[in-house]
């Protein structure tokens, strides 16, 4: 093993030390741009997202594995794609309907040592050569095996794409040809905006260039034609010009088609923060970083119900046919059980309020089944399997109680657009307790989340139409006096009331 220069200490990860403020400096497009129409997102606003750090999640083929290393925090894992692959079934029985998975380019064959300890681009955010696959994921081949067997289970898949930077070192840098494409401390060249800085010390690839323009997009599109993906997730949004993105969007439309979905990274972003990029078409939805730390504040007793509420219902204030992806936990961020200090009943309550919001609600592998998580880079920690004896976390202690809540979760969602495609109102904001109303067209579904300590009474009008109610989620009893629906939410519970 060689060691590459240190990096900056506390910055080695991708997006570990980016600001948490919605962009600034990234240029807007042009006065003279038109808006783009809203797409036609067909299915994607229904649909349940899954992300898995493809290192940490199942090893299906020993014979890739190099320079694995279970017991440290920075090497590889051993997880591939045939092992992801092999597993499709856990994901299918969970009921998600879409699969993010981190880059699968072949990243640099060496460590930096800035955090204080070796770090690989097991998360294969450092690209060595964007034209191969990394061989410790494994082959082409195997990359179109799991969008083939994705797509037979119902499950669509997007990779995650980065057009920002290089990896520390890589041969972009070292080529002749290439070294001129980059911005890098090296040369001194980086910037201090968002656009010309080099993120985490990584060489900052000059994109306003059209030969490296048209690299990176060819290689990510070529990719895309070969194994049939269905969309990306865009990686470092805000540092890439939003020219580069029209540019973009108008490739894949002309060669992939319209369907092709976009998911992008704003660092920070929310509904307002993300509407340039939406404005003209630069991307199909964008993670909507507000609703963690929102949500979690709220179920841990900061902050009046009714501000929550009405937070809630800022969050469907998005350009019309664009979505928000919202999460609890992700790979750059702590994870949410670990910051509601493993209590599992404000957990549960945190899981049931993203599925009864609107938007496209993303699950970080593990959080299913209880996997603690916890800061970088305890939040990228391996898949917990049980007795199960599929490496890397062959043996790690799981929770199958919490994975059939989340299954019911989605099941109920499913079965109700009210609650993917709804319009949020208020029905009662009195202390601890939160009622809201999700409706779309004639489906309708009532939640209640009592985030007390103590149990609450439920009182509210019954909806017009309705002559019956019941409680999808927990079965507690409820009754019908004249046009109210009456009951009492037990302390840290919650309620989907349904007809």
């Amino acid at each position: 093993m060689k060691s590459l220069v240190a990096v900056l200490a506390a910055c080695v990860t991708l997006t570990a030390c980016a600001p948490s403020a919605p962009p600034a400096t990234n240029p807007l497009p042009p006065e003279t741009a038109v808006s783009a129409p809203p797409r036609e997102l067909t299915a994607w606003p229904d649909a349940v997202v899954y992300f898995v750090v493809l290192d940490r999640f199942a090893d299906g083929n020993r014979g890739n594995n190099a320079n694995v290393d279970t017991s440290a925090k920075g090497t590889f894992h051993g997880g591939d794609l045939a092992g992801l692959t092999q597993q499709l079934g856990e994901l299918e029985a969970l009921g998600v309907t879409a699969l993010w998975i981190t880059p699968v380019v072949d990243n640099i064959d060496s460590f930096v040592t800035g955090a204080g300890f070796p770090d690989w681009g097991y998360h294969g955010y450092w690209a060595d050569d964007f034209t191969k696959l990394d061989p410790r994921f494994g082959t082409e081949g195997e990359l179109k095996q799991l969008v083939d067997e994705a797509h037979r289970r119902g499950i669509r898949v997007l990779l995650d794409v980065v057009y920002n930077h290089a990896g520390y070192n890589s041969r972009y840098m070292l080529d002749p040809k290439t070294k001129g494409w980059l911005r890098s401390n090296e040369n001194g060249t980086c910037g201090s905006d968002d656009i010309t800085s080099c993120v985490s010390g990584l060489p900052d690839f000059r994109t306003e260039l059209p030969e490296v323009r048209d690299y990176l997009i060819e290689a990510h599109l070529a990719l895309a034609k070969r194994v049939g993906l269905d969309g990306f997730r865009l990686d470092t949004v805000k540092h890439v010009t939003h020219d580069f993105w029209q540019e973009h969007r108008r490739r894949l439309d002309a060669e992939l088609g319209e369907s092709f979905f976009l998911l992008g990274e704003v660092w920070g972003g929310d509904a307002q923060s993300l509407d340039p990029w939406f404005e003209h078409g630069e991307m199909d939805a964008g993670f909507d970083f507000s609703f963690q730390g929102s949500a979690l504040g709220w179920l841990q007793g900061r902050g009046r119900t009714v501000a929550f509420d009405r937070y809630l219902e800022q969050r469907e204030k998005v350009r019309g046919g664009y979505l928000l992806s919202h999460f609890l936990s992700s790979h750059d961020v702590r994870g949410a059980l670990d910051q509601l200090e493993g209590d599992k009943e404000l957990f549960r309550l945190a899981a049931l309020l993203q599925f009864t919001s609107a938007g496209l609600p993303m699950i970080y592998y593990g959080e299913e089944v209880g996997r603690p998580g916890g800061d970088w880079p305890d939040n990228r920690s391996d898949m917990p399997w049980g007795a199960r004896g599929i490496a890397p976390g062959a043996g790690k202690p799981r929770d199958e109680a919490l994975r059939d809540d989340y299954r019911k979760l989605i099941a109920i969602r499913k079965a109700h657009p009210a609650l993917s495609r709804g319009v949020h109102t208020a029905v009662s904001t009195a202390g601890d307790l939160l009622v809201f109303s999700q409706k779309h067209e004639d489906d309708e579904v009532l939640v209640a989340v009592n985030r007390g300590a103590e149990a609450a009474e439920l009182s509210v009008q019954l909806p017009s139409g309705w002559t019956t109610a019941v409680d999808a989620w927990g079965g507690a009893a409820l009754t019908i006096n004249g046009d109210t629906i009456a009951g009492s939410v037990p302390a840290k519970r919650a309620m989907i009331i349904t007809r």
